[in-house]
């Protein structure tokens, strides 16, 4: 159990983890899985380790570059629970104005075509920005 609390230790010096990410890491480091369990326990007592703390900093990282929809699914895969995403997200800032931003570092024009709209909103989409947020970000820009 040292051992594996000695391990725990020296990855959250490093960054924050999820509590389904550290477990995934140290299991193969634990002799069973009760062990590993409590030695995540203790480290939540001891408010080591955070699912809250581990989605509010991964959305302050990444919410500049990724819509709403993109953080949650991430923070999801990392088993973080829709109460602690529900909680980090805002401090992401405006969907609307990251998706803004993001356009105008990409593409810094409105689209002349139809295709060519399509390919814009289109890669908004893939970074996770809802279509209210590409549609209100792209508003003034195609006037």
């Amino acid at each position: 159990m040292p051992d594996l609390r000695v391990r725990a230790l020296q990855l959250l010096t490093r960054r924050d983890y999820s509590r389904a990410g550290l477990q995934a890491k140290l299991a193969p480091h634990a002799e069973s899985a009760e062990e590993l369990s409590a030695v995540l326990d203790t480290l939540q007592a001891e408010r080591l380790l955070s699912d809250c703390r581990y989605a509010t900093q991964r959305v302050a990282v990444r919410g500049r570059r990724y819509g709403d929809a993109r953080l949650r699914q991430e923070l999801r895969q990392q088993g973080v629970s829709d109460a602690d995403i529900a909680k980090a997200l805002p401090e992401a800032g405006d969907e609307t104005e990251r998706c803004r931003v993001i356009w105008t570092k990409k593409f810094g024009r409105p689209p002349e075509t139809a295709e060519e709209r399509g390919k814009q909103m289109r890669f908004l989409q893939y970074r996770g920005f809802s279509n209210d947020a590409i549609r209100r970000a792209m508003q003034g820009v195609d006037e």
